[in-house]
This record gives structure tokens, C-alpha cells and sequence, in this order.
């Protein structure tokens, strides 16, 4: 399980409206107990592409946003990114681009009126499973 808090949750989702038409992306940190990842830390990036289809995260944001993860004594848990145009699963790209499987790869899709967010793991034969999210207050 993933828990996400609300305020959290609100933060990615105006950057993705922001990002618009474009696809926007961020990472995530925070703790794991057990099987349960809390996100305590949103990192909002650029989408150097500037595309409606896909992403690169600016090399100098992530590495700024993973020193910062370590000075907070956090982990990093994955990252997100959303799709303006398509469901919230992963694409072809998606499966393909994922590097590892102990990841949270979030996606947020804004094709509806309602934003519709999951976490997938996606491991090494690029099989996909979802994660349960908790938004809480």
C-alpha cells in the first residue's frame, strides 16, 4: 500500500494541470514499513520534452531532489507522471522505460472531468501489477 497525503496528492495534481497539454512529472519519497510506503516528500520536475506523450525528468532537478532525499534521511519510493490524453496505466513506453522494480510508478490521468491516479509496480519481465493508494487528510 501506498499512502499519500492529501495535500500531497493536491500539489501533483496542479503541477500536471500546469504541465498541460504537455505531460508533467515529479518524484516521490519517503518511508517503508513492511509492505506499506508512506510519502512524506513530493518532488515536482520538469518534462524536458515537452510532450503530450512522453517524459525525461531534467537531469539536474533529480539529482538535486535525490540529495535531498538523502539529507532528510528519506527513501526514494518512485516517481509520477501523468497523461493528459490516455488512462492511468502504464503505456508501452512506460513498461519500457521502467528501471526498477522496487518502484512506485504513479500515474495520473486527466482525460476525464475526474483525475484519476494508481501506483504500479513493474518488474524486470515488464509485468504490471497495481498498488493500492490511500489519500489521507
Amino acid at each position: 500500500m501506498l499512502i499519500l497525503k492529501k495535500e500531497d496528492y493536491e500539489k501533483m495534481l496542479k503541477h500536471c494541470q500546469d504541465g498541460l497539454p504537455n505531460e508533467a512529472c515529479g518524484l516521490i519519497a519517503g518511508r517503508i514499513e513492511g509492505d506499506t510506503k508512506t510519502v512524506e516528500k513530493v518532488y515536482l520536475l520538469i518534462n524536458m520534452d515537452e510532450s503530450r506523450e512522453h517524459f525525461t525528468m531534467d537531469p539536474r532537478e533529480q539529482l538535486a531532489a535525490v540529495k535531498d532525499v538523502r539529507k532528510n534521511g528519506l527513501e526514494l519510493l518512485g516517481n509520477f507522471h501523468s497523461h493528459p490524453e490516455s488512462p492511468s496505466r502504464p503505456s508501452e513506453e512506460d513498461k519500457l522505460l521502467a528501471y526498477d522494480s522496487a518502484s512506485e510508478y504513479l500515474i495520473l490521468s486527466l482525460m476525464e472531468e475526474e483525475p484519476a491516479l494508481n501506483a504500479f509496480h513493474i518488474d524486470k519481465d515488464k509485468n504490471v501489477s497495481r498498488n493500492e493508494i490511500k489519500i489521507i487528510t
